[in-house]
């Protein structure tokens, strides 16, 4: 599917369109090219099959790579994931060495690319090796960091640091996300695409189609969790909390997601899950593949009541999904969660199962303030979280980069 920026008119408005076109057009021509760790699964994926061919529609000569490696780097990869997010994992030598070498391997193979461009975006942890690794680069080089490292193990923060700090500016989803870096430090949340099949508008059969396909039945309330089989998006927690509410109200309860290829743990995670749902007649567990977007559209619109009851988040996506669809997000309170989810105006914010289950009887139990929460939060949604604002800010982010570089060249010529 070929994506147009004038394709979002009647979604934003003719005025950001226009900024948006204005800060392409000083931009066309330049090559982009940005690196994560896999093309299928998470939030980082998504963002970037979305924004890539809008960054080309703008005359903008981008490019997408994905750094490979063994099964030892991307435990490596998710050591370094977890402990930047406090957990007390230990990257041990090996594994740093590991890290080291197929950071090594994948700048031999991408290096041509990467030093002839004008700008480089790495997103996240996995690919932040490759820029000491091509020393005859030629543009600005841009880390973006999509996790919470406000609390990280240190040892793991000064092993990344090393490898980020000669960036030339680095991007984080809020302030309380960033550690001191020598460098510009800028502030983007993530987004979504409200024209993707992800988030578009579904007839309402469809929808409860989908809901019978999958054994859930649509005259009965349902709960919903959409997220990778992750701990820190706690699918147990969830769980519990669906036991404690269903004492006193009929509920279904759907926990909706799949891997991606850098998570080597995901498959621990879910047979955990579904230990814990083995016996209960109305949880659904559902594995479904990458691209299933039509089906979590459904889902997320067939749902009575949705969840993202992180332990960390750097930023829910899927919380962002819920919320354009009109729907209240019950949320972990933590991280990005906090910048989405407004407490008793656009869904509530919670810290344990208990919690959670309380908010969810209030949701069900009182349609009216529901709905009206549910409309804020769509609201909320197009006004801070959609991808035309996005793609506005990272093309401001590029001019400004590039003006920088101007200056210093000038500074050089007068002194």
């Amino acid at each position: 599917m070929t994506l147009h920026i004038r394709d979002y008119e009647n979604i934003v408005g003719e005025a950001t369109l226009r900024q948006i076109e204005q800060l392409g057009s000083r931009l066309k021509g330049s090559r982009v090219v940005h690196v994560n760790s896999t093309k299928q699964g998470g939030g980082v994926a998504e963002i970037l099959h979305r924004m890539v061919p809008l960054m080309q529609d703008l005359g903008i000569e981008t490019s997408w790579e994905v750094v490979t490696g063994p099964e030892e780097f991307f435990q490596a990869t998710k050591i370094i994931h977890n402990s930047l997010q406090g957990f007390p994992d230990v990257l041990t030598p090996a594994l740093q060495q590991v890290y080291q070498e197929t950071s090594e391997e994948n700048a031999a193979r991408l290096r041509e690319n990467l030093e002839n461009a004008d700008f480089v975006i790495i997103h996240d942890p996995q690919p932040a090796g490759l820029l000491d690794l091509c020393p005859n680069r030629r543009g600005k080089w841009i880390w973006r960091c999509h996790i919470d490292v406000s609390t990280p193990n240190r040892n793991t923060w000064r092993f990344i640091r090393d490898r980020v700090k000669n960036y030339d500016a680095s991007i984080f989803s809020l302030a309380d996300f960033a550690q001191p870096l020598p460098h510009p430090q800028y502030l983007i949340p993530p987004s979504i695409d409200p024209l993707s099949q992800k988030n578009r508008d579904m007839p309402e059969d469809l929808v409860r189609k989908t809901l019978v396909e999958y054994g859930i039945d649509p005259e009965r309330p349902m709960a919903l969790q959409v997220s990778r089989f992750d701990k820190f998006k706690d699918p147990v927690g969830v769980i519990r909390a669906f036991q404690i509410c269903a004492k006193r109200q009929d509920l279904q309860l759907v926990l909706a997601g799949g891997g991606a290829s850098d998570d080597p743990e995901g498959e621990m995670v879910l047979r955990e899950v579904r230990q814990a749902a083995m016996a209960l007649e109305d949880v659904h567990v559902l594995v479904l593949p990458s691209d299933a977007h039509k089906v979590i559209n459904c889902l997320q619109r067939g749902a009575s009541v949705v969840l993202q009851k992180s332990l960390k988040e750097g930023f829910g996506l899927t919380v962002t999904e819920a919320m354009w669809k009109g729907r209240p997000v019950i949320g972990g309170d933590v991280g990005g969660i906090r910048l989405q989810v407004i407490d008793r105006y656009n869904g509530f914010r919670v810290r344990t199962p208990e919690g959670a289950a309380l908010r969810m009887r209030y949701l069900l139990q009182h349609r009216e303030k529901a709905e009206r929460m549910g409309e804020n939060a769509r609201a909320y949604a197009r006004q801070n979280f959609l991808i035309t604002g996005q793609l506005r800010s990272v093309l401001a982010l590029l001019e400004v980069s590039r003006h920088e570089e101007e200056r210093e060249r000038l500074e050089v010529f007068l002194s």
